[in-house]
């Protein structure tokens, strides 16, 4: 486990994938000026954080909290087998599918701006 939050890490996965800090920070709800906190280990991150960097990054949530430092959470699931903010905690349904749509919309955006920027348009 990074005693501190190892941004070259996470910088390098969002490079393999063409994506930025940007998509990073709305993919898990955070303001560019938060997550610029957390790469300075200044700010941590939740659970359900975790899981969202996670799936983006396309690393398991394991990775991301052993390379976020020392109090990063790991992301449990619960007895669906869905991630849950922690032991014993619930997302409403209609949050978490709001937050699945706002990350494949991120997701989507930064396909979208890959594309972009390979056609010069």
């Amino acid at each position: 486990m990074a005693l501190f939050f190892d941004a070259p890490w996470f910088d390098g996965k969002l490079e393999e994938r063409g994506l930025s800090r940007t998509v990073l920070a709305a993919v898990a709800g955070l303001s560019e000026a938060d997550l610029a906190l957390v790469f300075k280990d200044q700010g941590e991150l939740s659970a359900g954080q975790v899981a969202a960097f996670a799936e983006l990054l396309g690393v398991t949530a394991e990775e991301v909290a052993n390379r976020a430092g020392v109090s990063t959470p790991t992301p449990v699931s619960d007895a669906d087998g869905r991630d849950a903010a922690g032991p014993g905690a619930r997302e409403p349904d209609g949050d978490r599918r709001i937050a699945a749509l706002e990350r494949r919309v991120a997701l989507l955006e930064a396909q979208v701006a890959r594309l972009l920027a390979r056609h010069d348009v």
